[in-house]
């Protein structure tokens, strides 16, 4: 075992080809040399290593490529019309849940990656988010998340220790270690001006659809993890008296009243 070197080598990484003894030493590889596992099937073979599993191989990647490719041909939702008649019909749908949906003008990237769709079927929508990890330097999209799932269900994959990936929870370490009291979930207000951001703190525990309620979504909506005692510059609509107020009181606390004095005529 090229983990531990301690006990006999059982199993070998299809992706990096590292020799295991037991499940604990495959997870430990996987961390220390963030591997996924996964075989890299379109990895460099010479033709002097190429045998008849490499062309096996080959052939059934071929197979997949087609059928994904087929699959994409025939999901409506990617190959949506982009038409005025399109846009207006998501706008209106989104009007009758007290969501302000603007959209850009064709040719932005946030028009060309966004995949949100309203499912008659169901009469609900299925929106493209966008997930953002301020304090990891890390960004995840995902695509088909349906409004009544819960903000806590959605972050599971990436913050909870025991759902996560174990490439995802080592990149988001610092989150994963925090308690889930410190992670707060911070949504941009939109139409204000740049030097002046403000944020909406949304419910974890309430689904994306009643979070979105009552806000301006550009395209689609876009989250911002963050904690608590590291979140400097982001101020939230709400909390921003309060923490003035707290300022002042503390200010008004240490100041003598010469010194308020010479401050107010300085003012």
């Amino acid at each position: 075992c090229e983990t531990c070197g301690e006990e006999e080598a059982k199993y070998r990484c299809p992706r990096c080809m590292k020799y295991s003894c037991s499940l604990l030493c495959v997870k430990k590889h996987k961390l220390a040399l963030s591997c996924n596992g996964v075989r890299d099937k379109t990895a460099f073979v010479s033709v002097s290593e190429f045998t008849d599993l490499n062309l096996l191989s080959d052939y059934r990647f071929l197979e997949d490529v087609g059928r994904t490719a087929d699959a994409a041909a025939r999901d409506l939702s990617v190959h949506r019309p982009t038409t005025n008649k399109f846009i207006n019909y998501l706008r209106n749908r989104a009007r009758r849940h007290n969501i302000n949906l603007k959209t850009l003008p064709i040719g932005f990237t946030k028009r060309r990656e966004n995949s949100t769709f309203f499912n008659k079927k169901e009469q609900k929508f299925f929106w493209h988010l966008k997930l953002v990890f301020p304090h990891c330097h890390a960004e995840y999209t995902l695509k088909r998340v349906p409004e009544d799932k819960t903000l806590a269900d959605i972050l599971k994959p990436y913050i909870d220790p025991a759902e996560s990936d174990p490439v995802v929870c080592q990149r988001l370490k610092i989150y994963t270690m925090s308690p889930r009291s410190d992670v707060q979930i911070l949504m941009k207000i939109e139409n204000r001006k740049q030097n002046s951001a403000r944020y909406n703190e949304l419910d974890a525990s309430r689904s994306l659809l009643e979070n979105l309620k009552n806000k301006v979504i550009i395209e689609y909506p876009t989250l911002f993890v963050v904690l608590k005692k590291l979140k400097n510059d982001m101020v939230v609509l709400g909390q921003e008296a309060s923490e003035s107020a707290e300022d002042s009181d503390s200010g008004s606390s240490s100041l003598s009243s010469e010194e308020e004095g010479e401050i107010r005529e300085s003012s």
